[in-house]
C-alpha cells in the first residue's frame, strides 16, 4: 500500500547509477515539479503523492514514503542496464571496460539499435573501427575479416548462428535473434582476443544479459514499424534473486503481404529469452538463460514467378540454454562457470513443397572462466572449455523430383585451456600480462598453441600507453570437412595481432585514443577453384564442387583514432577514423588480391544530446569507401566480363545519415516514451554486390546483381513502462 508524502521542503541530488556523474535536467515531481541544476541538486516543496524521478534514456525512480535524511540520493539507473537502485559506482563513465576495447554504455545500445529493427549488433555497426556497407544484414566486418572470423560470445558461450535469416540462401537479410533490452553489456575486442574466447581470429564481441529487478515488478512494452516486444521483470523471495522475459513477434511480413505486388520479402520471425538469477549464498549465485526463436520466409502469391529450384518456404528453429555460477569462496577466489546446450535446424523448399536444403546442429558447451587473486598485485586468470558438436545438412537439386547432390552429417569435440598472469607494479602504473591458450579439435587430430602478452604504462595520470600481441586459432566448420567441397584435414586458420595504442584523458568524460596494428593471417580456408575466371587467356567456368583448401595467407594493417565523450549531460558520443590496408595471396592460383570485406576507409560518427528532461536527440552518420565486388570481373556498369584479376573492381563509397527523437510522457507509476527516426535522411543511393547471377560462356560476359539499400525510411515507435 502506498502513502502520500508529508507537505515539506525536500532537498536530494540525482546521480547515474554507474558511473556517479551528477545529472542535470532530471524531473523531480511529488505534486509540485522542479529540475536538478548542473550539479544534480534540486529543492522541491512537496505538494503530495509519491515523489517521482525521471530522465529519458533512464529508469523512472519511484519513492513512496520520504525516508527522514535531510538529503536525498537518488541514483537513476540507464535503461540498458538492470534494474537496481544498488548499484556500485564505478571509477568514471569508461571504468567498466578493458583499456584496448570499445563498448556501448547506457543509451548508446538503445538509441543506436535503431527504431525500425532494435538490432543490438546494428548497434555495434556504429563503433569505431567497425565497418558493415549493408543495411539488410546484422552481420559486420571488422578490420578486413569477414563475420565468419569475428566471434559474437553471449555469456561467455560463442554462439553458431544467431540470427534471424533465410539458411542457406546467401546475400539474405537478417536481424539478431537478441533483444536490446535483455543486454547489459556490449564489448569489442578488435585487437589481440582476449584469452577467453577460443576458435575465433578476427575479434570478440562479448554480450552480457544484465539482472532482473529485485526490488519489485515492472513491465515494458513496445511497438515499431516491424515487430512488437514486451519485456517483464521482477524479483524472486524477497531480493534474493531475480526473473526476467522479454518476447518480440514481428508483423511486417503481414504488410508486405497484403501491401506488395511481389511478396518476396515477406519474412518473418518471432522469439523468446528469459533469465533467473538466484543468489544461493551472498558469495554464490546461479543463472539460468534461454533463447528460442523461429523465423521464417514465405513468397504466397509469388509462386508463377519461381523456379523449380527457387525458395518458396523456410522454416528455422534455433533454442539456447545456458547455466551459470559465478562463486566467490573468499576475497582471492572468483570461480565462474556455464553449462550450455544449443540446437538450430532449418528447411528450405521449392513451390512443389520439394526439399531444397536443410540442416540441423546441436552442440554442448561447458565454459570455466576463474581468477586467483595472489596478492595486491598478482592476479593469475585461468579456465577451460569443452564443446561436443553435431552437425548435419544437405543440398537439392530439381528437375522433376528432388536429387541429393551434397551433404555431411559428423560429430566433432573441440577442447580448450587458457591460463596468464597480470602483474601491477610501480604503484600500478605499469601493467604486464602474460599467457596463452591451447586448443584441440579431434576431426582434424591438431593442437593449436597461441600465446598473448601485453604492457600497460600510465605515461601521466591522464595518459596511459599500450602495447599488445596475442595469436589465435579457428577450426574449420564440419561441413569444410564432410561435404562433398570438404578436405577431411584441413588446418586450423591463424592469426597474429600486434597493437600499439595511446589513450589521452582530455577530462574526466572525454578521451582521445590512437592505435596502430597489425594483423598476419596464415592458412585461411578459400575455395580457390570455385569462382569463373580468366585463366590462361581462356574462360574457366568455376567448378560448384571445388574442393577447400588452406590457400590463403595475408595482412592487415592500419591506423585509427576516435575522441570519445560519455556523459550523463550534454553531448555525449564519438567521432572516429580507420584506415586499413590489407592484402592477400592465394597460394593454388598464385594470386594476390584485396580481401573480400577490405575497406580502407571508415568514418562512424555517434551523438546523441539531452534537451529536456524528457526530449533526447540523437545522431548517427557513417561513411566506408566501398567494398570489392567479390570475383574476377572487370568493366563497369554498362557491361562487365570476366578477368584474371580478383575484387579489382570496388562498389562505390557508402554513407548514410540516421537521426532520432525520443520523447517520453510521464504519469503516475507509468510512463510513454514515443521514438520517431529517419534513417538515410538525405536519400543518399547506396547498393550492395548480391552476387554473380550468369555468365556468357563465349564471351565471358558477367551478369552481376546488385541490390539498392534503404531509401529515406522514416519510423516510429512508442514504449510503455509501468
Amino acid at each position: 500500500m502506498s502513502s502520500s508524502l508529508p507537505a515539506a521542503t525536500i532537498r536530494g541530488r540525482v546521480i547515474d547509477a554507474a558511473t556517479g556523474e551528477p545529472i542535470h535536467r532530471a524531473l523531480v515531481k511529488a505534486g509540485a515539479a522542479a529540475a536538478t541544476a548542473p550539479d544534480g541538486r534540486f529543492k522541491l516543496d512537496v505538494a503530495g503523492g509519491p515523489l517521482q524521478v525521471t530522465c529519458v534514456g533512464y529508469r523512472p525512480f519511484v519513492l513512496e514514503r520520504l525516508p527522514e535524511t535531510a538529503e536525498l540520493e537518488v541514483r537513476l539507473v540507464p535503461d540498458t542496464l538492470r534494474r537496481t537502485e544498488s548499484i556500485d559506482v564505478a571509477a568514471g563513465p569508461y571504468a567498466p571496460q578493458t583499456t584496448p576495447s570499445v563498448n556501448l554504455a547506457g543509451g548508446e545500445l538503445r538509441n543506436l539499435a535503431s527504431v525500425l529493427a532494435d538490432d543490438p549488433l546494428r548497434a555495434v555497426q556504429g563503433l569505431p573501427g567497425v565497418t558493415s556497407n549493408d543495411d539488410f544484414t546484422a552481420q559486420i566486418s571488422l578490420r578486413a575479416a569477414g563475420f565468419q572470423r569475428l566471434g559474437v560470445y553471449l555469456d561467455g558461450v560463442v554462439l553458431h548462428s544467431p540470427f534471424h535469416t533465410v539458411q542457406g540462401e546467401a546475400g539474405a537479410g537478417s536481424l539478431t535473434m537478441l533483444s536490446s533490452d535483455m543486454l547489459e553489456q556490449v564489448e569489442l575486442h578488435a585487437g589481440p582476443i582476449p584469452l577467453p574466447f577460443a576458435d575465433r581470429t578476427a575479434g570478440a564481441l562479448d554480450m552480457r544479459y544484465r539482472d532482473g529487478d529485485r526490488r519489485r515488478r515492472f513491465i515494458r512494452g513496445s511497438a515499431s514499424a516491424s515487430n512488437a516486444n514486451a519485456s517483464l521483470e521482477g524479483p524472486l523471495q524477497n531480493g534474493r534473486g531475480s526473473w526476467l522475459v522479454s518476447l518480440r513477434k514481428s508483423y511486417l511480413q503481414y504488410l508486405i503481404q497484403s501491401t506488395a505486388d511481389d511478396p518476396t520479402l515477406a519474412f518473418g520471425f518471432w522469439d523468446m529469452q528469459g533469465r533467473l538469477s538466484y543468489d544461493v549464498t551472498p558469495a554464490h549465485r546461479v543463472s539460468l538463460n534461454l533463447v528460442h526463436g523461429q523465423s521464417g520466409l514465405n513468397r504466397e502469391g509469388a509462386e508463377n514467378t519461381l523456379g523449380l529450384n527457387s525458395i518458396f518456404k523456410t522454416d528455422y528453429r534455433v533454442t539456447l540454454a545456458n547455466a551459470g555460477s559465478r562463486w566467490t569462496p573468499n576475497a582471492r577466489w572468483l570461480l565462474q562457470n556455464n553449462l550450455a546446450w544449443m540446437r538450430e535446424g532449418f528447411d528450405n523448399g521449392n513451390r512443389q513443397a520439394n526439399p531444397l536444403s536443410g540442416g540441423r546442429y546441436r552442440e554442448w558447451v561447458w565454459n570455466s572462466d576463474n581468477t586467483w587473486q595472489q596478492g595486491e598485485h598478482a592476479t593469475i586468470l585461468f579456465g577451460a572449455n569443452l564443446r561436443r558438436i553435431h552437425d548435419e545438412g544437405f543440398l537439392n537439386r530439381v528437375q522433376t523430383t528432388a536429387t541429393r547432390i551434397d551433404g555431411y552429417n559428423a560429430n566433432a569435440f573441440r577442447a580448450g585451456v587458457h591460463a596468464g598472469q597480470e602483474l601491477r607494479i610501480w604503484t600500478g602504473r605499469v601493467v604486464l600480462r602474460a599467457g596463452g591458450r591451447a586448443d584441440r579439435h579431434d576431426a582434424v587430430a591438431r593442437t593449436t598453441l597461441s600465446p598473448h602478452a601485453a604492457v600497460g604504462l600510465a605515461l601521466t595520470p591522464r595518459t596511459r600507453l599500450n602495447l599488445g600481441f596475442g595469436a589465435a586459432a579457428q577450426f574449420p566448420e564440419i561441413s569444410q570437412l564432410f561435404a562433398r567441397s570438404g578436405v577431411r584435414f584441413l588446418l586450423p586458420e591463424r592469426a597474429q595481432h600486434v597493437q600499439a595504442s595511446v589513450e589521452q584523458r582530455l577530462d574526466e568524460r572525454t578521451r582521445f585514443r590512437a592505435e596502430l596494428w597489425q594483423r598476419v593471417d596464415r592458412d585461411l580456408l578459400f575455395r580457390p577453384l570455385f569462382e569463373p575466371r580468366i585463366t590462361q587467356g581462356r574462360i574457366y567456368a568455376g567448378n560448384t564442387l571445388a574442393p577447400w583448401a588452406n590457400s590463403q595467407r595475408g595482412y592487415a594493417r592500419g591506423a585509427q583514432v576516435f575522441l570519445q565523450r560519455r556523459s550523463a549531460n550534454g553531448v555525449t558520443g564519438w567521432v572516429s577514423y580507420a584506415y586499413t590496408a590489407a592484402r592477400l595471396r592465394d597460394g593454388v592460383l598464385n594470386l594476390a588480391f584485396a580481401p573480400d570485406y577490405q575497406q580502407k576507409h571508415a568514418v562512424n560518427v555517434f551523438t546523441s544530446y539531452r534537451l529536456r528532461p524528457t526530449i533526447n536527440l540523437s545522431a548517427r552518420w557513417s561513411y566506408g569507401s566501398g567494398f570489392p565486388i567479390r570475383g574476377f570481373f572487370a568493366g563497369g556498369d554498362a557491361q562487365y566480363r570476366l578477368s584474371a584479376a580478383r575484387n579489382d573492381l570496388r562498389i562505390p563509397a557508402y554513407h548514410r545519415l540516421d537521426i532520432r527523437a525520443n520523447k517520453t510522457y510521464i504519469r503516475k507509476g507509468w510512463q510513454m516514451t514515443l521514438y520517431a527516426e529517419a534513417v538515410n535522411l538525405y536519400n543518399r543511393r547506396n547498393s550492395r554486390f548480391d552476387d554473380l547471377r550468369s555468365v556468357d560462356a563465349r564471351t565471358g560476359v558477367a551478369r552481376l546483381g546488385f541490390d539498392r539499400m534503404f531509401p529515406i525510411l522514416p519510423s516510429a515507435g512508442l514504449a510503455i513502462e509501468f
